[in-house]
């Protein structure tokens, strides 16, 4: 299998110098930055929003993977778009009209994706498989970063895989919590092709970033 794609979660990140550490992970080798959005309702967390996005986009080529973790979503999708998204994820839970809102998303020149937490059904997502660009699996319930991998969702990123599959689409499956280089492997067999990764690339300083990453990007080696 070839190399996974890694999305560094900056959530993990020194907020006192976010430019800076951007740039380390886009040096040390990483393909998209992640980026959480969090607005305290939706989930129990607040974090940033569409001008820090916008302050960071002339730090990195790399393509911005914003994790709306928001509710309503519709409001703000214009303004993460102009603020140089090129992936905007909604939760299915997040407003009334999924179909509309990924259509909002398209419009605005940005590739839509939708996030599943570890409950949401798998069915959620199939009425739209031919509007998005990126599934994102939860592996955790959204909210935090440092929390472990649930290992129950590795049947369902297969059963993902085989519905997209299916469709004969060409969307990738990334997933997001707990991932590290212990588990990598486990959960590109199962299907994905991307791995969110905050503390475990963030973990021990901007000096330990591209062996993180490298270790990451090992494990697709090992996912036979």
């Amino acid at each position: 299998m070839s190399a996974p794609l890694i999305s560094p979660s900056i959530l993990s990140a020194d907020f006192a110098q976010l430019g800076e550490e951007v740039r380390r992970i886009d040096a040390a080798g990483a393909d998209f930055i992640h980026v959480d959005v969090m607005d305290g309702h939706f989930v129990p967390n607040l974090t940033i929003g569409p001008g820090v996005v916008k302050a960071l986009r002339p730090h990195t080529k790399k393509p911005f993977d914003v994790h709306l973790m928001i509710a309503p979503a519709d409001p703000y999708i214009a303004a993460f778009a102009e603020a140089g998204a090129d992936y905007l994820t909604v939760h299915p839970e997040a407003g009334p009209h999924l179909h509309r809102t990924l259509q909002m998303i398209r419009d605005k020149g940005v590739k839509p994706g939708v996030a599943l937490n570890p409950a949401t059904p798998l069915e959620a997502v199939e009425p739209v498989l031919d509007m998005i660009d990126l599934i994102l699996v939860m592996s955790v319930n959204p909210g935090f970063g440092g929390q472990a991998f649930l290992p129950v969702q590795l049947p369902r990123i297969e059963r993902l895989r085989q519905m997209i599959a299916a469709k004969g689409r060409d969307i990738l499956i990334e997933v997001d919590g707990g991932v590290t280089p212990d588990n990598a492997a486990s959960i590109l067999k199962a299907g994905a092709d991307a791995l969110v990764a905050g503390t475990a690339v963030f973990r021990g300083g901007p000096d330990a970033y591209a062996e993180n990453i490298a270790a990451l990007k090992a494990a697709g080696s090992l996912a036979v």
